[in-house]
């Protein structure tokens, strides 16, 4: 049987440094935009962000819990075939960036359903709303709970505590940030996960000995797909 991991006194110091971080990049912003507070600059950054926050920022969107704790399970249970879906982000990415950003640059607006009320009416744009706010509830019940799963697992934390603490950290430096407090939160956080999986791809590939045994060995297993 397996030896069961819990954290040790390294890793509880940087998941509370992770929080404490977090936490005080919402403050820094808070205290430094306060006198020069505005809708514009809370809900947009005053249209003034640089590209590296942004490009994180925009990364750690997709890169929930969900992904990298989801992904590899799916992968190991049922092979690479998983790898087609991004064909759909090739095709899409695209047109996003060249078709609609412009669009939304070039009138000054804050969101997609801004637009379709521009576009079409409000009752188109309140649909939209609904729609999107019934799947955001839906996907962050599961993006709460992975994470609080994996801290139960390591930390022998209950899950509702594990729950409130990430909400309430997220949601502190939200409120209080604004767009730039959770751009550069994202930024600050994308370095971290970037540190921990690439250490441990390197850890977990050395001790198995090494890229060529993680490779045969998925290829016997059959786990290596591309047509099926």
């Amino acid at each position: 049987m397996a030896e069961e991991k819990k954290f040790g006194i390294p890793d509880y110091v940087i998941f509370v440094l992770t929080l404490v971080i977090s936490a005080g990049i919402g403050l820094f912003y808070a205290w430094r935009d306060k006198r020069r507070q505005s809708t514009e600059n809370f809900l947009l950054g005053g249209r003034q962000m640089s590209i590296f926050p942004v490009t994180l920022s925009l990364m750690a969107s997709f890169l929930s819990a969900v992904l990298v704790l989801g992904v590899p399970t799916e992968i190991y249970y049922h092979g690479t075939m998983y790898w087609v879906i991004s064909f759909s982000n090739i095709l899409t990415f695209p047109v996003a960036v060249h078709a609609f950003l412009p669009v939304f640059h070039r009138l000054e607006i804050s969101s997609a359903y801004e637009y379709l009320e521009v576009r079409f009416s409000k009752t188109i744009r309140t649909m939209g709303c609904i729609v999107f706010q019934v799947q955001m509830l839906l996907y962050m019940a599961v993006v709460l709970y992975a994470p609080a799963l994996a801290l139960n697992q390591v930390m022998g934390f209950s899950m509702l505590l594990s729950i409130l603490v990430i909400g309430l950290v997220c949601t502190f430096y939200t409120a209080i940030g604004g767009l730039k407090a959770v751009m550069w939160t994202d930024a600050f956080q994308m370095i971290i996960v970037f540190i921990g999986l690439l250490a441990l791809v390197i850890k977990a590939t050395v001790e198995v000995g090494g890229f060529n045994h993680v490779w045969e060995t998925a290829k016997q297993a059959g786990k290596l797909q591309a047509d099926k």
